[in-house]
């Protein structure tokens, strides 16, 4: 289907025998591009973060001149590259992102549904991008209400 699997998180952490699978099904389909997929795999977004700075001060320590700011931090995430969501969606009754995506979600719109994602249908997810095309985003601007931001 011309996906391609691409895992984030702490792979180190898995089982020999799971960590060879995840990095099989990355490398068979490491030349698709029809989509994108990030499989969260030993994933938390504080740990993410932390590494990010670690590899930064890790660099500055072997002698190279950095200056540390948000696109410098954002090059070293799991998924240094990507665009930031727009929508993220939330099944299960959960109000809260749990530690998923913490800084990419700086501007995510958030989406929360009761529905387990099992259950979770094509219809739940038009409902969503519905819901989602109604809001006024403003990525951190105050609205005028005049449509001029």
């Amino acid at each position: 289907e011309g996906v391609r699997i691409v895992p984030i998180g702490r792979l180190a952490d898995l089982p020999d025998t799971v960590r060879t699978q995840v990095e099989k099904a990355a490398e068979l389909t490491a030349t698709n591009r029809e989509l994108k997929l990030n499989l969260a795999i030993s994933y938390g977004s504080r740990l993410e973060i932390v590494n990010a700075v670690n590899q930064l001060l890790e660099r500055a320590a072997n002698g190279e001149k950095l200056i540390i700011d948000e696109a410098a931090i954002a090059k070293h995430l799991y998924t240094a590259g990507d665009p930031e969501p727009d929508l993220i969606i939330r099944t299960g009754g959960e109000r809260r992102l749990s530690n998923f995506l913490l800084w990419q979600a700086a501007y995510a719109e958030l989406y929360f549904s009761d529905i387990m994602w099992p259950d979770f249908t094509p219809q739940d997810f038009i409902e969503a991008i519905a819901e989602y095309q109604r809001r006024d985003r403003r990525f951190g601007r105050i609205s005028t209400g005049r449509g001029l931001d």
